[in-house]
């Protein structure tokens, strides 16, 4: 896994071991980041379930101003932590750990990036989406960037976001949503 473009470009990142973490492949972050490529410089990005940090650093590597990653896990955030060493962005990031909707509910910046990875076996995606509609931390130009796995259907409408095209990447799916 690596950074594939901008100030970091070509940086190997560090990867767990074991199978709590799993990174977004890297044809995956490509194609999003073909999508969003216009969005990135100058951003406020928020890399929600971090994992390896790995959207949020792509993000930075390309001109994002600031950068937040959050992942409850201890062993996720030291990872995400010496990956913004290897790739000399640390000073533009903060990560935090702790349960998402904890951090969702005492935040109070606004992002015009957020990825949403979740971990595919529970209720996180919705739960965060509907989260982050209520206390309204998304900025007027902003985009939610939610992947999960092919065989999960994202139902439902959240107030104050417009859903946008579905992409399928193998087993993949993302689904941007702008503030509308």
């Amino acid at each position: 896994m690596r950074v594939i473009t901008g100030s970091a470009r070509g940086v190997r990142l560090k990867t767990p071991e074991g199978l709590l973490t799993r990174p977004t492949s890297e044809r995956v972050k490509e194609a999003v980041f073909s999508v969003i490529q216009f969005e990135v410089e100058g951003s406020r990005v928020l890399d929600l379930f971090a994992g390896t940090g790995q959207m949020g650093i792509e993000a930075l590597s390309r001109g994002a101003r600031e950068a937040v990653f959050v992942d409850e896990r201890r062993d996720a955030c030291d990872l995400v932590r010496e990956n913004l060493r290897r790739t000399r962005l640390s000073e533009q990031a903060q990560v935090v750990q702790g349960d998402f909707l904890s951090y969702l509910q005492t935040c109070r910046k606004t992002f015009d990036l957020i990825f949403l990875d979740p971990p595919y076996r529970k209720e996180f995606l919705e739960n965060a989406l509907k989260s982050i509609t209520e206390i309204d931390i998304l900025s007027d130009r902003g985009i939610i960037i939610c992947e999960r796995p092919a065989e999960k259907q994202l139902e439902g409408t959240f107030p104050g976001l417009v859903r946008g095209k579905d992409y399928r990447y193998g087993k993949t799916w993302i689904t941007l949503f702008r503030k509308g």
